[in-house]
């Protein structure tokens, strides 16, 4: 097995193990994982089946993120985006008044569209075209976002429509567990010790099961049906509403967000070299993919995740020895 992985993977040349890459995808699973609850939610305020969405998001995420191996070799985590399946729900949906068929339809061409940039180099070019300064600041703003919406969901900030944003209630527990997780990851962080996103995240969850906040519901159950929204896309329905400013804010949206948070991922993570991403374009070709999936199985596009391994990979890597002691 570690013979097949190495020669797969090639993990010697990428300076990474078994165990680190095992850490980090787990590390990395915990801090995306809130999409499967999310995306459900979202998606099913347009009438689709809350448990098929819920499923679909899993199934389209692993593909997604299969993909992203086996064609670029990166460890970089693909799932339906934030931001998209608002669009998707509350602008094409309820505020246009397209049924979510529809809206999927437009998902899969402007993914297809995607598909056809991808092969012929052109995201590749743009991606080439982005100063190297630019480069370097996509990934503080994604960080600056990633940040902002944490507090927002959190419950440390909420909307206020003079400025924007207000402190939130800091009376409510689930916001005290929230800090504490943010406690612990900050102080080992500043200490520098391994496995600090992780003990945050774990720090959270057993505070939310001591006080209520989260409940235990088992390990297995039998996953819902996609039945309900697989393969339900209205493509012609698309092209015949003339739904086409739809498909290219989709596809703008995938492509923009795609291609950023590429590069912020492989600036953390190292992966840049002078000033290009090697495999570039397998890597947007895997997001392509994963987004005409999710118009087949009933999903809203998705993006690269900006929280992915490759960030998560310079703490692991340094030495994994604290878990496996603990173990």
């Amino acid at each position: 097995m570690r013979h097949l992985l190495e020669k797969t993977f090639h993990l010697t040349a990428s300076r990474t193990t078994i165990r680190t890459e095992l850490l980090a995808g787990l590390t990395t699973f915990m801090t995306m994982s809130y999409i499967i609850f999310v995306q459900p939610a979202v998606l099913s305020t347009t009438g689709m089946d809350f448990g098929a969405v819920m499923a679909a998001t899993c199934i389209v995420s692993a593909i997604g993120c299969f993909l992203m191996a086996f064609l670029a070799n990166y460890p970089i985590a693909v799932a339906p985006a934030m931001g998209h399946n608002f669009f998707f729900a509350f602008t094409v949906v309820a505020g246009m008044h397209y049924p979510w068929q529809l809206a999927l339809g437009a998902v899969f061409i402007s993914g297809i569209v995607f598909l056809l940039m991808s092969i012929w180099g052109v995201r590749e070019a743009l991606l080439r075209a982005i100063p190297d300064s630019l480069k370097r600041g996509i990934a503080v703003g994604i960080g600056l976002l990633i940040t902002l919406v944490g507090l927002e969901w959190g419950g440390f900030l909420a909307a206020n429509p003079a400025t924007l944003v207000t402190l939130g209630d800091l009376h409510e527990p689930a916001v005290w567990t929230s800090g504490a997780g943010i406690l612990v990851t900050s102080v080992l962080l500043v200490r520098r010790v391994r496995g600090a996103v992780l003990a945050g995240i774990l720090t959270s969850t057993f505070l939310g099961l001591a006080f209520g906040i989260v409940r235990f519901h088992g390990f297995i159950s039998a996953p819902p049906s996609i039945g309900p929204i697989a393969f339900k896309l209205d493509v012609f329905g698309t092209l015949r509403l003339g739904a086409v400013s739809v498909i290219f804010t989709f596809f703008f949206l995938d492509l923009f967000d795609s291609i950023g948070s590429l590069i912020g991922i492989a600036e953390q993570g190292g992966f840049m070299r002078d000033g290009e991403l090697p495999r570039a374009r397998e890597a947007l070709l895997a997001d392509a993919l994963g987004t005409s999936v999710a118009g087949l199985l009933g999903n809203s596009p998705v993006s690269v995740i900006s929280k992915a391994l490759p960030a998560l990979r310079k703490e692991v890597r340094q030495d994994s020895q604290i878990f496996s002691r603990a173990c």
